[in-house]
């Protein structure tokens, strides 16, 4: 009995033994088995995010500027066809300076926020509709977070609709060189029709730079506070990079990371591209990279002339031929000038040694215009578009030659009027100064003097005019006419309709203006000349020498309203010192801009 209750408990255990030991085996193969199953998943989607990122590949190109002489330093692919992203937010800025370097807009003027503007995708400042945001904030929400929201509030207050306000930023592009790009919207939202190239962001780059030094400073923005939030810059060059001072970030799923950066150091000034990359960080590298490598390349004086806009509605239109020119600068009722003769001859009729006489003047003065046109044309280049200043550009219009586009220049001719009253032969006495020189042929009411009509009323209404002296017509003299010495006296009391002007009051000539050299650099216009001269005083004082051997002048000119304006101006600079100078002014918050002589 005994014994049968030991063996019992003894089968008990074995069986409790056998169950731990199948209980424990099982639980480490199912251990065995999770983590197999965990590192393979793991390995996986590992494996699938490197796929993803090593497939991600949007096209690339880069491009470094020398701003300094305008050279290309370095390039890939800066000529094919990208998407912008956020990039088009500096065409956005671009046209919003202008607007404020015009007086058009304050930086404290508050924009309305539309139900179109709020609904942008991120990223943006959170603006709801009817909510008004400061144009400078505005600024700073598109340097620093790129809003999108910010983006369209300043196109719909400049361009009256996003759609219109991307005109505007396409035309403006192609008026800058940019003839790749086109803008669809305000902010870089992805859209397939958006497009631009590495070299046409370099443009822009530079360009609103040299126009906008004031408002170019805001791309140096880190960080500022709106509505209680610090919002921080996307470019983080911007204080890691010594001399980087801008300017803009972007990145979209089909641009890739993009990015402009302008960076000083010392006197040199590089501005280059990257777009297309695969990170931000990854983009930065390259930038970095770029730049380390070029900088010592590039200039350190500028000598590269700013970008400038240029009107492609207006047709280039050579100089006509100096007949054409003479002949259309004609009344429309005057008939064409007869071909000089080298004499007359004393059988011809006197209306027709007058008009000779008269063909023989029109054939000098085209002459002499021509002379000077072709001495200008071999001193000086085409003219071109003044550079774009940060001062207002004052519209004036300009008197053209016909058939040209360029600016009319003086021309030296020999006036002579042509009456039908008596007119008295020179007396036998001193030689009588030359007819005065004017900068046009006279005209008078009517008909033009040099016509036909003019000279065919004088000969109906001196037809009892005696025969003319013997020798008459030999060269001698002005027009042909015998000097007076060897004129009969019998002769002396003739009258010749083209001999000599009728008797003219006498006026004191005009005091010839001051005649100004090379390009002109404007500071001004004022309402007196005292405040005229205070003006370029100043202007002196804030040009570091740069304005020590120009010529100081005001000008007087007449405004809307009949109002009374002085400029204050300074002549005889070179181009690119007159530009030189309006940069050092604008960095003195003194208005500038350059005007070609």
């Amino acid at each position: 009995m005994l014994r049968t209750n030991l063996v019992v408990p003894r089968g008990l255990r074995a069986h409790f033994l056998g169950f731990v030991a199948v209980t424990a085996a099982v639980a480490f193969t199912t251990d065995i088995a999770e983590a197999r199953h965990y590192r393979h998943s793991h390995a996986a989607r590992h494996h699938r995010a490197e796929s993803s990122e090593a497939s991600y590949g949007p096209p690339f190109s880069e491009i470094i500027v020398d701003a300094n002489s305008g050279a290309t330093l370095s390039s890939n692919n800066p000529d094919a066809s990208r998407h912008p992203a956020s990039l088009t937010k500096i065409m956005t800025l671009y046209l919003l300076f202008e607007r404020l370097d015009a007086g058009k807009i304050k930086l404290d003027s508050e924009l309305p926020v539309s139900k179109h503007a709020s609904e942008q995708d991120p990223t943006k400042l959170g603006l709801l509709p009817g909510q008004t945001i400061r144009v400078e904030d505005a600024i700073k929400g598109l340097v620093t977070r790129s809003a999108n929201d910010a983006a369209v509030v300043i196109a719909e207050a400049i361009g009256g609709s996003e759609e219109d306000f991307a005109k505007l930023m396409t035309r403006k592009a192609h008026a800058l060189g940019m003839s790749h790009t086109t803008y669809v919207n305000a902010s870089g939202l992805p859209d397939d029709e958006q497009v631009t190239t590495a070299r046409d962001q370099a443009t822009l780059g530079r360009a609103i730079q040299d126009r906008f030094p004031r408002y170019y400073r805001y791309f140096s923005t880190v960080s500022f506070n709106f509505r209680g939030h610090s919002i921080a810059n996307h470019n983080h060059l911007l204080g890691s990079v010594e001399g980087v001072d801008g300017i803009k970030t972007g990145y979209t799923r089909s641009s890739g990371f993009n990015l402009v950066t302008s960076i000083r150091r010392g006197n040199r000034h590089l501005v280059g591209v990257v777009m297309g990359g695969h990170s931000a960080g990854s983009r930065d590298a390259i930038m970095r990279n770029l730049l380390a490598e070029n900088l010592d390349k590039g200039a350190t004086r500028r000598t590269v002339a700013a970008i400038t806009e240029h009107n492609s509605s207006e047709p280039s239109v050579e100089v006509a031929s100096d007949e054409d020119a003479a002949s259309t600068s004609a009344s429309p009722s005057a008939a064409p000038a007869p071909a000089a003769a080298p004499y007359a001859p004393a059988s011809i009729s006197p209306a027709a040694q007058r008009s000779a006489a008269v063909a023989s003047l029109m054939s000098q003065a085209r002459a002499d215009a021509s002379s000077l046109r072709s001495e200008a044309r071999s001193e000086q280049p085409r003219t071109e578009p003044a550079p774009l200043t940060s001062g207002v550009i004052q519209t004036q219009p300009i008197a053209a030659i016909p058939g040209s586009s360029e600016p009319m220049k003086p021309v030296r001719v020999k006036t002579v009027q042509i009456k039908a009253g008596q007119l008295r032969v020179a007396s036998a006495g001193p030689a009588q100064p030359a007819p005065p020189v004017t900068s046009a042929i006279s005209p008078r009411a009517g008909v033009a003097e040099t016509s036909n009509a003019v000279v065919a009323k004088a000969d109906a209404a001196r037809t009892d005019l005696p025969a003319q002296p013997p020798g008459h017509g030999t060269g001698n003299g002005i027009l042909g006419v015998l000097p007076a010495s060897s004129v009969p006296a019998s002769a002396t009391s003739q009258t010749l309709a083209y001999a000599e002007p009728s008797p003219q009051p006498v006026t004191s000539p005009a005091k010839p203006e001051a005649v100004h050299t090379g390009w002109i650099v404007q500071v001004g216009a004022l309402e007196s000349e005292s405040e005229a001269r205070r003006r370029i005083e100043a202007a002196r004082d804030h040009a570091h020498g740069l304005l020590n051997k120009a010529d100081p002048f005001t000008e007087t000119v007449v405004a809307k309203g009949d109002r009374t304006l002085y400029r204050a101006r300074f002549a005889g600079l070179g181009r690119d010192q007159a530009e030189a100078v309006c940069r050092a002014l604008k960095r003195s918050d003194i208005s500038c801009m350059t005007v070609r002589n």
